[in-house]
């Protein structure tokens, strides 16, 4: 959702498009900037990046506070989608809750991808059935997409692929971070303006800002763009009442001597950007371990899965 940057005072057409191609592409966007991000930006000056600031700060549509009973009203719009799993349902109170950000991490061969697999089938379901009765934005950064997979998961749910799911899922692969944060913030939002979008995925999140941004010298820059991703992927489910999930790679902490030394990458941006938190790890006989580690509401318990080929189910 792009406003016209050139209705901002000083903002021509040059600087409006090099605005947009930062990822300023509204007025809000650019009211909660601060003067230091813009000057970045090429042909910005200090004493231009405020007066833009300011001028985007009298338009910028900055919401007003509302009762808790509106609220709740608001609130029960709300949809939640299931997983298949009735006992991974439960981590989440019933269901992944629409407005909701939701993190999968795990080792290769958690059942991470094959988890976002069924809930964008089921997300193309009726309401009444455990679905969300939208479409599907998909963001594929790892190369693990699998129409396959996604016939079986729709023929084993007596769904008809061609009909009911396939038209549904919109998907792009991203080839690198810059490319993953533009279709978010471009292509989601205009393909929003067509679909009703209820789910987008993003598998993985942090693949390619890892591999591009090495060494400890690029970690505050890495951190401040997936930090300003991970914003915009909030405003996106806000906005369309969808849900967001992503995947996340795990490294291990060498400083922990007790307990699981494994740990989602990203650190506190991801952490503090996601609602809910989930932890996957193979478990035995063929069995995978669902965690919730956060969660602003639902308690630390597990879930015993299985992913086979007709799709998540309880373990």
């Amino acid at each position: 959702m792009t406003d016209d940057l050139t209705e901002l005072p000083g903002v021509g057409k040059e600087t409006a498009n090099k605005l947009i191609a930062a990822g300023y592409n509204s007025y809000m966007a650019i009211a909660v900037a601060r003067p230091k991000n813009l000057m970045g930006i090429e042909g910005i000056s200090e004493n231009a990046s405020k007066k833009i600031i300011e001028a985007a700060k009298k338009v910028a549509d900055i919401g007003e506070f509302m009762s808790l009973s509106e609220l709740i009203d608001k609130r029960k719009n709300r949809m939640r989608v299931t997983t298949s799993s009735p006992q991974l349902d439960a981590l989440f109170g019933g269901g992944l809750e629409t407005t909701s950000v939701v993190e999968f991490f795990g080792e290769f061969g958690s059942g991470k991808t094959q988890t976002c697999f069924q809930l964008a089938v089921n997300a193309t379901m009726p309401v009444e059935k455990g679905g969300l009765d939208g479409h599907v934005a998909w963001i594929d950064t790892e190369n693990t997409f699998s129409e396959k997979r996604l016939r079986q998961i729709s023929e084993a749910m007596g769904l008809n692929f061609e009909d009911d799911v396939l038209p549904k899922i919109h998907y792009a692969r991203a080839w690198n971070s810059h490319h993953q944060m533009l279709l978010l913030e471009e292509r989601a939002y205009e393909l929003a303006k067509t679909y009703p979008i209820r789910l987008i995925v993003i598998d993985s999140l942090t693949s390619l800002f890892r591999a591009e941004y090495i060494g400890r010298g690029t970690l505050a820059e890495r951190q401040g763009l997936l930090n300003d991703h991970m914003h915009k992927l909030s405003n996106f489910v806000g906005l369309n009442n969808a849900v967001a999930v992503f995947t996340n790679q795990v490294q291990s902490n060498p400083g922990q001597l007790f307990g699981d030394p494994t740990k989602p990458v990203g650190g506190h941006i991801v952490g503090h950007n996601a609602t809910h938190r989930v932890y996957l790890r193979k478990g035995k006989q063929g069995r995978k371990v669902a965690r919730m580690i956060d969660s602003p509401e639902n308690p630390d318990i597990e879930a015993l899965i299985l992913v086979e080929e007709c799709g998540v189910r309880d373990g």
